[in-house]
This record gives structure tokens, C-alpha cells and sequence, in this order.
């Protein structure tokens, strides 16, 4: 059997109704991720989180300042996996320096499973990156969000026309 890897990008306080940069429906996209998250622990599939970081220094209008409470990984995504490794990355892609890679390699993850937020940048970065190619990456399309459906909708078009495999929850731990 493939051992798979759980991703669960950037469900950060910023995103959310009282943070810097809310997106479209992300309590939603959260409920579908702690129910992807509860499978994939039920499987013994370990689960990534992924936490995106922004100095300061590099002036106002941005999100996810180190430091602040918006850069925090949401609380109930936290408690779902607490002991979850959490890779930090201040790129869209994952992988873009960032020890994802020798992660990935140290638990023999073979394919991973993508999830999280904002679906026209770090999930389709991510999926996209080169170096995700051999881990033959799959979107679980219901556990991701964006600014708006549309955005959502052209991003997941993107993918597919490269070769990303869209999931529901369901297929994806079937």
C-alpha cells in the first residue's frame, strides 16, 4: 500500500472573519479539514501542517506577521493534530526552502495529500512544485478556499490541466 502524507496548509488566524485577510468560506473549509484530518489519523496517515511566516520588516499590507495572532495556525486545526510536525515557509510552494522534503523522505511518504488555503497560491504552488512531482500529489478540492469561487474554481481548472487528481474526502481515504 502507498503511505501517504496529510498536508494542511496555512488554516491561519489571518484567513479567518477577524483576521488581515479573510478568505471565502473558510470555517467551512476548516469543518472539511478536521474531517479529512480525523480519517487520515484513523488510517495512521500523519498529518503536515503548514505555517506561513512574514517578517515585518517587510512593511505594511501583508499578513501572517511573525509574532502576531493572525500568524497562528488555527486552534481547532491545532488540537485535531497536536503533535503533527509544523513546517514553516515564507513561499507559496511547501517545498521552497523548507525541510518538507527531508520530511517527507524521513516517514517513506510516497504520495501526498493536499489540503488548505489559498487554493490559487499555496495549494497550487505546492501541487505544481517540481519537487511535489514524485509524491504524486492529489487535492482534496473540498478541504481548500480562496478569496472567492471563482478564483477557487480557475486554480483547481489549473491543476487538473497539469495532472493533479481532485479528491473529495471520501476517495481520498477510501
Amino acid at each position: 500500500m502507498t503511505k501517504q502524507a496529510l498536508i494542511v496548509i496555512d488554516i491561519q488566524n489571518d484567513y479567518f472573519e477577524d483576521g488581515k485577510y479573510p478568505l471565502y468560506q473558510p470555517k467551512e473549509t476548516t469543518q472539511k479539514t478536521l474531517e479529512a484530518m480525523a480519517r487520515a489519523k484513523d488510517k495512521n496517515i500523519p498529518i503536515i501542517h503548514i505555517q506561513h511566516l512574514v517578517s515585518p520588516e517587510l512593511g505594511e499590507g501583508l499578513f501572517f506577521y511573525e509574532g502576531s495572532e493572525g500568524v497562528k495556525i488555527h486552534k481547532d486545526v491545532m488540537a485535531a493534530a497536536p503533535d503533527a510536525p509544523v513546517v514553516t515557509k515564507r513561499h507559496a510552494d511547501c517545498f521552497e526552502n523548507t525541510n518538507l522534503e527531508d520530511l517527507l523522505q524521513s516517514m517513506g511518504v510516497e504520495e501526498i495529500l493536499i489540503t488548505g488555503m489559498m487554493t490559487h497560491n499555496c495549494v497550487n504552488h505546492t501541487a505544481l512544485s517540481p519537487a511535489a512531482e514524485k509524491y504524486n500529489p492529489k487535492v482534496i478540492e473540498e478541504c481548500c478556499c480562496t478569496i472567492d469561487s471563482i478564483a477557487h474554481a480557475l486554480a483547481v481548472d489549473s491543476m487538473q490541466v497539469r495532472g493533479i487528481e481532485m479528491l473529495n474526502i471520501q476517495k481520498a481515504f477510501a
